[in-house]
C-alpha cells in the first residue's frame, strides 16, 4: 500500500511540474495564486514521507544503502532544475526543464535496480 501511495505522489509530482512549467512559459501570471505555491511543497513533502516509510518498511538501511543516497543526491539535483526551468527564460528553461525530467528517469532507474551506478 506505502508503495503505491509513494508512486503516485512521484506521478503527481513530475505532472504538476511538468505543468507549471508550461504554465511558466505560457500563463505566467497564474502560478502566483497561493494554491501553486503552497501545492508543490505538500505533495514533495508527502513524497519525501512516503519514501523515507518505504526505506523502513524495506528494511533497506540494512544492507548496501548507497542507491537511498543517490535518490536522495538526485531529488536535489531535480529540485535545483526545477526551480530554473520555472523561473528562468528561453532556451534556458528548456534546457533546465529537459535536466530535470532526465534527473525522474535516473531516479526511477536506481529505484528499479537498486544500484546508484547502474550504467557502469
Amino acid at each position: 500500500m506505502l508503495k503505491h501511495t509513494h508512486l503516485l505522489f512521484v506521478a503527481i509530482v513530475v505532472l504538476l511540474f511538468i505543468a507549471r512549467v508550461l504554465i511558466a512559459q505560457f500563463k505566467p501570471e497564474l502560478l502566483a495564486a497561493k494554491w501553486m505555491k503552497i501545492t508543490p511543497h505538500v505533495l514533495a513533502t508527502l513524497l519525501l514521507l512516503t519514501g523515507v516509510g518505504l526505506v523502513f518498511e524495506g528494511n533497506w538501511l540494512a544492507g548496501d544503502y548507497g542507491w537511498i543516497i543517490a535518490k536522495i543526491i538526485a531529488m536535489f539535483a531535480f529540485i535545483g532544475l526545477g526551480i530554473v526551468a520555472i523561473r528562468a527564460q528561453g532556451d534556458n528553461r528548456w534546457y533546465a526543464f529537459a535536466g530535470a525530467l532526465i534527473v525522474v528517469v535516473y531516479i526511477v532507474k536506481v529505484a528499479f535496480t537498486k544500484q546508484a551506478f547502474f550504467f557502469l
